[in-house]
């Protein structure tokens, strides 16, 4: 007799390892079906997208005998109602007793007028969505197991942990699926007069104040989700293609461009020179202003709130009038303090030698001069991080902050960069499209009917190489459009130019190389023809340049006469002149503005809404 093993099965609704709790894309978008997880106890957390209460008619009880006593079946958790009408019996012996018989109809409506009656038996339909999908599901939690009243979780917002079972919906509806409670965990209330986010659909631009918070909106959450996707699609493309993962510094002392507007780093702030002189700026009365600043904000948000709430219309009138002579007040402040002089120290007066690193550094604007050094002994190598810029430009798509790709190979030539930078580009389209499926169609339909389409051109469309000759001569015939840059030889592509060539002449994406080596960095490898240099970019419609890329100067000679003209100290790159010293070798490169990347991919404008925490000029909230 042949011996029979036990079969194991497992679940498909495995709890997380680290917090004991199914994910509801496990449960929504799982391979099992939904139908097919019916009976399953499970624990879902998540947080109320939206939530409707239903009154239960109470079922009428027997009448019990007048005297009766209830007999008790065990301890028992009972509320103050629970006991006043376990007392009922008690209360109609005394009434006897004071006067009446307690079976007379007037003595009888009077006793139980007395008596509190229990409020009427609910269920609470909660909407819950834990971030792990676009669904929600539908939780149902019956007033007698609540923790809570109902005011406490029914709000938008409210943290809920529960155990219970899945089930067909009880109603037809959007639902499949539904949880039926069982037991409640945890409720995290809020404050709901205090939270920002509402039933009501806040625009993108308002949820910016709100960093913290957005990412329990819908739209935040899906573009998180494809920014996720990006940065693993990003890691799977370069080491399936044999690159090494470099992380290069974020502090540097080298001015990775030679022309860029940097962040400087220093430790020296109240420890500088004695030394001073007057200038227009006073912060001698900073914390008043600064107090009243913050005061403005709190009552700008009153607003907001007012104007998205059912309040009555005398409430935020009086709330604007106030928020009014408050910022008067401010500006009042502000000019006073703009018309007094105080003494503040000159920058050149600053000794950098007593800094931190003993000299003077910035963070990085790129790491593609450090990804040389690593590209110069292990071939193929990338770096993936925030790069800063300190340009009070105001444009949707740059902000101080950015997060950059950057690949550097050795052996390699303009052309191999070219074609690297197209095939990673198409890898992030179709990875997007292939994983990220109910995203896309959520962005799709609540911000950019487009984008699928539009992706999936991407990879389907050859991409046009032009130089950048070509290109001038091509937007010098324009007639039908007035460029606000005028056009000649030399200048840089602005981001109209670029826009014209990808999205109305050529509607596909886009390479323009050999760019005059005036606008492109020192390090870029110098042409034959002594005017141009091997660099890159690619444009793509709607977006624009997304990377740019080159073949770095190999040459010693040559990389020294250009740190010369432009005017930069060689002091600071004898370490990367130590690469043309020491077994050089051609090289190229490119980077991907991540960012943009997300835009691209998600079909939104503006790349403050794509960065989690985005830092602009004047912007820096958390």
């Amino acid at each position: 007799m042949e011996s029979q093993e036990p079969k194991v099965t497992t679940s498909p609704l495995m709890p997380l390892l680290y917090s004991n709790r199914v994910m509801l894309k496990t449960i929504l978008e799982g391979s099992v079906g939904e139908m097919g997880l019916v009976g399953m106890t499970v624990v879902v957390g998540g947080w109320v997208k939206s939530s409707k209460e239903v009154k239960k008619e109470p079922v009428p009880s027997p009448p019990a005998a007048a005297d009766a006593i209830p007999s008790s079946l065990g301890p028992k958790d009972v509320s103050c109602v629970e006991i006043l009408q376990s007392r009922i019996p008690f209360f109609r012996t005394i009434i006897r007793v004071l006067g009446g018989s307690a079976s007379s109809p007037a003595v009888r409506e009077k006793l139980e007028s007395l008596i509190p009656k229990p409020p009427p038996p609910s269920i609470f339909f909660v909407q819950i969505n834990d971030g792990s999908c676009v669904s929600n599901l539908q939780v149902v939690i019956g007033s007698a197991i609540a923790p809570v009243v109902a005011g406490q979780i029914l709000p938008t917002g409210t943290c809920i942990l529960a155990q219970g079972v899945l089930e067909k919906p009880s109603a037809h509806g959007k639902q499949t699926i539904e949880l039926k409670v069982e037991k409640v965990l945890h409720v995290g209330t809020v404050e709901q007069d205090k939270y920002p986010l509402s039933r009501k659909r806040l625009p993108l631009d308002s949820l910016r104040d709100y960093s913290h918070i957005r990412p329990r909106t819908t739209t935040v959450a899906s573009v998180t989700r494809i920014r996720s996707a990006l940065d693993f699609a990003t890691r799977t493309f370069f080491q399936n293609h044999g690159f090494l993962h470099v992380q290069v510094p974020i502090i540097t002392t080298t001015d990775s461009e030679g022309f860029s507007e940097k962040f400087q780093v220093t430790t020296l702030l109240g420890k500088t020179s004695k030394k001073e002189e007057q200038v227009g700026v006073s912060d001698a009365e900073c914390l008043s202003l600064e107090t009243v600043k913050a005061a403005l904000k709190e009552k700008s948000s009153l607003v907001e709130q007012l104007k998205r709430s059912d309040s009555n219309r005398e409430a935020l009138v009086a709330a604007v009038q106030d928020q009014r002579k408050t910022n008067e007040l401010a500006q009042q402040i502000e000019a006073r303090e703009k018309s007094k002089p105080v003494t503040a120290v000159k920058p050149d007066l600053v000794n950098f030698n007593e800094d931190f690193f003993g000299r003077q550094s910035y963070l990085t604007v790129s790491g593609h001069l450090h990804l040389e050094s690593y590209a110069c002994a292990l071939g193929h190598v990338y770096s993936f991080g925030p790069r800063f810029r300190a340009d009070k430009t105001v444009s949707a798509k740059l902000v101080a902050e950015m997060w950059t790709v950057e690949a550097e190979m050795a052996f390699s030539q303009l052309e191999d960069a070219m074609k690297c930078a197209e095939d990673y580009f198409k890898f992030l389209c179709r990875w997007i499209l292939d994983n990220c499926s109910e995203d896309m169609k959520f962005v799709s339909k609540r911000i950019d009917t487009t984008v699928t389409h539009r992706l999936e051109y991407m990879i389907s469309s050859s991409y046009e190489k032009i130089s950048y000759r070509e290109a001038v001569e091509i937007l010098r015939k324009v007639t039908d459009k007035a460029f606000e840059t005028q056009l000649q030889w030399g200048v840089p592509l602005t981001a109209e130019h670029l826009s014209y060539l990808a999205d109305e002449h050529y509607r596909r994406p886009v390479i323009i190389y050999d760019y005059p080596k005036a606008v492109k960095p020192f390090y870029v490898r110098l042409n034959d023809d002594g005017k141009t240099v091997a660099a890159f970019e690619m444009v793509v419609p709607k977006i624009g340049k997304v990377i740019t890329g080159s073949q770095n100067e190999e040459r010693f000679d040559m990389l020294t006469t250009r740190i010369k003209e432009f005017d930069l100290s060689r002091d600071q790159y004898e370490w990367y002149l130590d690469l043309r010293r020491n077994g050089t070798v051609k090289h190229s490169g490119f980077s991907l503005g991540f960012d943009l990347m997300v835009l691209l991919a998600t079909g939104l404008t503006d790349v403050r809404d794509a960065i989690p925490f985005p830092r602009s000029h004047g912007k820096a909230n958390n």
